[in-house]
């Protein structure tokens, strides 16, 4: 049996009052999902330990069976990976953002959703300006960008842009953990406050500017780490063959880090826009030649950091419209059998604008399972479900049959 697992980014939300106390989950039309749930079976799993922060590369990495406390080491590693970029020791990577900041106050963490091409600008002139033999930038996609600091200490806290949106940018700058960290600490934040001198007039916002869109421009350097050591999933369970699909550079990473093919699918945007087609017609051939493939779908996550609930509401209707019914059709006319698992990574609530650490609802269908009394997939249907609750690599290893 093949098997496929479908990653609605930050898919989960809390009842919402104004929508008479459903979630995005609950108010969606998604009759394939559904239909998988009511032929299948669910539970809950709980993908973020107390003790480190509900990100989607913790959480991505927690679905995939890893221990997430041994292995992780920062964001920027991992998207250092997906963009080729090899690491020395003595590198520290980070992810870095390029956003908003308006009288003060970090106003959002992407720069109104930036485009590729005029973040490469921005990008590009930054390491012209302010890079040299200790600091260099790489462009990424969109406003996710990286930054490496040769011998930077890692012994620093950063807070991530999206959980401080609103917030006055000084009172959130980077601060050591250690005397170790001293010296990155102030090296960032100096970097971050040169960003925003020569990037406020750069040709391409003044056209932003213009066109009445957020201006990127501040830097926002954060999840710092070396390079990590990670098994790959033929290590751990043995898959032979695995790929991987999205348009995020920071899961591309982790699929290098794991062994698996990378796929890049034209049009892919990690938005609500993104070629959701597309997604699904290389998911379908990727169950071809692989054993196990992984699709991340970013959409509702970023959906939810902006707080619009039918913009939430309508990336899972596109999810079950414009992915999952094709891969249904198609993976039923196959010779082997394939096991479905929809999942998202963490909540990501419309009403908080960032993640949280809640356990997250899950399906799983092979065909001829014996489904449990579930009717419909939401954060509070599953709680019925057979598996009850997950956690640690239980979720992957009963998916797969280890």
């Amino acid at each position: 049996m093949k098997h496929l697992i479908i990653l609605g980014d930050g898919m989960a939300d809390e009842p919402l009052e104004d929508f008479g106390g459903k979630t995005p989950l609950q108010m969606a039309r998604k009759t394939h999902i559904d239909w998988l749930a009511r032929n299948g079976q669910t539970g809950r799993l709980s993908t973020v330990p107390e003790t480190m922060h509900p990100g989607s590369e913790i959480a991505n990495m927690a679905v995939l069976g890893y221990d997430v406390q041994k292995v992780y080491d920062g964001r920027g590693v991992l998207e250092a990976a997906s963009m080729g970029v090899e690491l020395q020791p003595g590198d520290l990577a980070m992810r870095c953002n390029l956003l908003t900041i308006e009288n003060g106050i970090l106003e959002n963490h992407s720069g109104g959703h930036i485009s590729t091409g005029e973040a490469a600008e921005l990008i590009h002139f930054l390491n012209e300006k302010l890079g040299d033999n200790q600091v260099k930038f790489y462009p990424g996609v969109s406003y996710r960008h990286l930054l490496v600091v040769k011998g930077g200490d890692k012994n620093i806290n950063c807070t991530p842009p999206h959980d401080v949106q609103g917030a006055p940018f000084k009172d959130v700058l980077i601060i050591e953990k250690t005397k170790e960290g001293i010296e990155t600490a102030r090296k960032l934040n100096e970097l971050i406050l040169k960003s925003q001198e020569i990037l406020t007039n750069h040709p391409v916002n003044k056209k932003r500017r213009k066109s009445v869109k957020p201006v990127a421009n501040s830097i926002w350097p954060w999840s710092p780490g070396n390079k990590p050591k990670m098994p790959t999933l033929k290590e751990m369970f043995g898959i032979e063959k695995s790929a991987v699909i999205s348009a995020v550079d920071l899961i591309q990473g982790i699929g290098v880090y794991a062994g698996m093919e990378v796929i890049k699918v034209e049009g892919a945007t990690g938005l609500y826009d993104t070629n959701y087609e597309g997604k699904a017609r290389a998911a379908v051939e990727a169950l071809k030649t692989n054993d196990f493939v992984y699709l991340h779908i970013e959409a509702s996550d970023e959906a939810g950091h902006e707080g619009d609930v039918e913009l939430k509401t309508k990336t899972i209707e596109f999810l079950d419209q414009r992915v999952i019914k094709y891969i249904l059709e198609e993976t039923q006319k196959m010779d082997e059998p394939v096991a479905i698992a929809i999942l998202p990574d963490h909540p990501t609530p419309c009403a908080l604008k960032t993640h949280t650490r809640e356990p997250v609802p899950f399906l799983v269908y092979k065909p001829g399972i014996e489904p449990d009394e579930v009717a419909v997939y939401d954060e509070f249907s599953v709680q019925n479900g057979s598996y009850g609750l997950l956690k640690d690599d239980e979720f992957i290893r009963k998916f797969l049959e280890l």
